[in-house]
């Protein structure tokens, strides 16, 4: 995999691509994606030999954001993109080009009412029938937090050193 390349067709589909620091965060790119051009990243880290690790979702302010995880098949590359919902709390199913976003997807939908467009079966996954509504993971309005505020801080190089590592000082 060439990671230029590659990063060039991110450009292209998402809407911030940032490296960051594996070491410090457990991942190699931090994407920002809109539900317009959500399927054709999810089609590109396909095609390029991403494989999904994980789907979730956080209530944060502005509105409740999708976290994507992927990772390289052959090359230790993994990437977090992050999707709001619209208005209406619907981002499309990539449940079609990621069989195993199904059932996370599904889960999604229980606990953060995330509707997701185009699902072939949206169902209650955890949560009983008459439970649909009840949306557990949504926070009230004063207990949000800003989007960036729950994001995991890169720290400064002295910072991310662990204490054993550093030098002590001579005397």
């Amino acid at each position: 995999m060439d990671v230029t390349t590659v990063v060039k067709q991110w450009n292209a589909v998402t809407e911030k691509v940032e490296a960051v620091d594996y070491a410090a965060t457990g991942y190699d790119y931090d994407l920002s994606v809109t539900g317009e051009k959500l399927r054709d990243f999810a089609t590109q880290m396909l095609k390029d030999g991403f494989y999904l690790v994980d789907l979730m979702a956080v209530h944060v302010n502005p509105a409740v954001e999708v976290v994507y995880q992927f990772a390289h098949v052959e090359t230790r590359c993994r990437v977090m993109a992050r999707a709001f919902v619209n208005e209406k709390s619907e981002l499309p199913t990539i449940s079609d080009i990621y069989h195993g976003a199904n059932w996370h997807e599904r889960e999604t939908r229980d606990f953060h009412g995330v509707v997701f467009v185009g699902h072939p079966n949206l169902e209650p996954l955890i949560l009983a029938e008459e439970d649909v509504d009840l949306k557990p993971l949504l926070k009230s309005e004063k207990a949000l937090k800003d989007a960036a505020a729950v994001r995991r801080a890169v720290p400064s190089d002295e910072a991310a050193k662990p204490e054993a590592a550093k030098k002590p000082e001579q005397s």
